[in-house]
Parts: structure tokens; C-alpha cells; sequence
């Protein structure tokens, strides 16, 4: 594989998956640790990426805002918040995680709908903040300084206080073998909290990310009753989820 194509590919899972690891990305494309160390430097210098330690994250990762046009996949998660929606209804007390599709939905969430959102994400909660009917609660606790992400004991023993009608998960891996999961253990932590705190759980993923895998599980998909996607729900695509006997939305 040509560098430009290894460096495609690497701006691709960064783009996708916000953060991406160096032995992931070596495994992948099946060279050296020390090819891939090299091509995220070239990136980094080039100000593509940001490189961290073990790896590199997208500068939206860091960044992103409400009104960010450059999101990645935009289109879709504009679909998938969408339809996101319409599962929302007048005095809900809901659950969201963080990322880019959460975003799109704490955008498109209607004026007039009075909802209680909890939160362990920074940017979803500004976001939210512009809905005069939407009741805000931050759960805070040790902020992730990329992902602007609350974690620890504190966020986990507030959920373990809650029994609320939605969570709303954004999705790292999901695959219909080994579920949802993450390679941030404090993330997850966070994330099987929220499951536990909800009534039904609501994944939202862009096809992308389908059939993808990493180190630690947050849940099997017996734990989810709805996926969101841009897809048909009728899609081929779907087709390894069905017999979990979701709702495909």
C-alpha cells in the first residue's frame, strides 16, 4: 500500500472514530508500529490530525461545535438525529452521551418540546442550553480533556440515582457479535451506568461503523432496544442485528 493510501486510511478512522490507536492502525493495514508512528507525525505536522499519546484524534474530536459544518459524515447524522427525533416526546427525562450524532439531535430537538436531559457531556449540554423548554442537568465529575467527557465515581454513582425513560448512546464499535464497545475504559464505566439508569436504550450509529470492533465491551445488543442509522431499516446491512428483535429505525 502506497503512503497516501495508508495516510487515507488513517485520516478516515480518525475522522470516523474521533480517536484511533497506533497498534490498531498497524494491525489494519498491516505494517510496522513505527510506519504508522511516522505517517500520524507527517498528519500532525500537516495539521490533519492531532497526534497523542498512542495514538491520534481529529481536531472536531476537540473542537467540535453546534454549528461546526464540517462534521464528518454530516449528511447521515443529520438522517439518524432526524429520525432520533421523533422518538422524543413532551415530558420525557432522557440520557445522552456525547459526540457528533448527539449533537445533531440536541440541534434539531423542537422548541416547543419539553424534555429533562442528564448529561455527562460538556458540548451536548451547551448545546441543549439553547432550548428554553429543555431542563439541562450536567453530571459532572473528572473532564476528559478531548472529548470533553465527564467520568469517574461521581458520574457513575449519580446515574445509579436515576431511572429515566431514554438514554441516547453515540457509538464508538458496534458489531452484532461482540455489541458496543469502546477501547476508553473510564468511558465505558460512564456508558454501562447509563444503561443501568434507563428504561430502553437507544444507540445511534452512521452504517459506517457497523461490524466494527474494539477492546472493552459496554454492552451486548441485548442491552439495546432501538438502533438508529441512516439506513432503510428493510437494508441488508441491518440484517445481523434482526435477531435481536430490535426496534430499526
Amino acid at each position: 500500500m502506497l503512503k497516501e493510501e495508508r495516510q487515507k486510511y488513517i485520516l478516515d478512522q480518525v475522522h470516523l472514530h474521533h480517536r484511533v490507536l497506533l497498534n490498531d492502525l498497524s494491525e489494519s493495514l498491516n505494517v510496522s508500529i513505527d510506519t504508522v508512528r511516522r505517517d500520524v507525525k507527517e498528519l500532525d505536522n500537516e495539521k490533519k490530525l492531532k497526534k497523542v499519546h498512542g495514538g491520534a484524534t481529529s481536531f472536531g474530536f476537540m473542537t467540535f461545535t453546534k454549528d461546526d459544518g464540517n462534521i464528518y459524515l454530516k449528511s447521515k447524522k443529520i438522517s439518524i438525529a432526524e429520525k432520533t427525533i421523533s422518538l422524543l416526546s413532551d415530558g420525557q427525562v432522557i440520557l445522552m452521551s456525547g459526540g457528533t450524532t448527539n449533537m445533531e439531535v440536541a440541534k434539531l430537538i423542537p422548541k416547543k418540546l419539553d424534555l429533562t436531559v442528564f448529561t455527562p457531556s460538556l458540548h451536548v449540554a451547551m448545546a441543549l442550553l439553547d432550548h428554553e423548554n429543555v431542563e439541562v442537568i450536567f453530571l459532572g465529575g473528572k473532564l476528559l480533556h478531548d472529548a470533553k467527557f465527564a467520568v469517574g465515581g461521581t458520574v457513575v454513582n449519580a446515574l445509579s440515582q436515576l431511572r429515566v425513560d431514554l438514554c441516547i448512546l453515540g457509538t464508538g464499535y458496534l458489531d452484532a457479535k461482540f455489541g458496543l464497545t469502546e477501547f476508553d475504559w473510564e468511558v465505558i464505566q460512564v456508558k454501562q451506568a447509563m444503561i443501568r439508569a434507563a428504561k430502553k436504550t437507544v444507540i445511534l450509529t452512521v452504517s459506517d461503523k457497523l461490524h466494527s470492533v474494539q477492546k472493552y465491551k459496554t454492552c451486548d445488543m441485548s442491552a439495546v432496544h432501538t438502533l438508529v442509522t441512516e439506513l432503510d431499516p428493510s437494508d441488508p446491512l441491518l440484517d445481523a442485528f434482526r435477531p435481536f428483535e430490535l426496534v430499526l429505525v
